[in-house]
């Protein structure tokens, strides 16, 4: 199996906590934007469509071997708030040491101190 498939059945089981992201589905009830079942379809939906794409096609780049410093610009680029792009370097650094302890490699370090 590969690193990048242990990875993501790691997630929910790392202190990560990337598997409990909600994509900013609290704000948007704070906001008044998902109100029920239905409001949630859409709001998912619409993650899907946008967020949930832009996560796929970096996932399939990463999985290709496309240089991961490169696809962490990409990604950046992609998240146009401040704040989701905190929340991300946040679980991405926690996701990071999580991997370091698991699987400790040179190639991890040397991606850690890049960042």
């Amino acid at each position: 199996m590969s690193r990048a498939a242990l990875l993501v059945l790691a997630d929910g089981r790392f202190p990560a906590g990337g598997h409990a992201h909600s994509g900013g589905a609290e704000p948007a009830v704070t906001a008044g934007r998902i109100k029920d079942a239905a409001t949630l379809e859409t709001f998912c939906r619409g993650r899907l469509h946008t967020a949930g794409l832009v996560a796929a096609g970096l996932a399939a780049a990463a999985a290709a071997g496309c240089d991961p410093l490169l696809l962490d610009d990409a990604a950046d680029a992609r998240t146009p708030v401040p704040a989701l792009r905190q929340v991300a370097r946040r679980l991405g650094r926690q996701m990071m040491r999580a991997a370091r302890a698991t699987w400790p490699s040179a190639a991890l370090d040397a991606l850690a101190a890049a960042r």
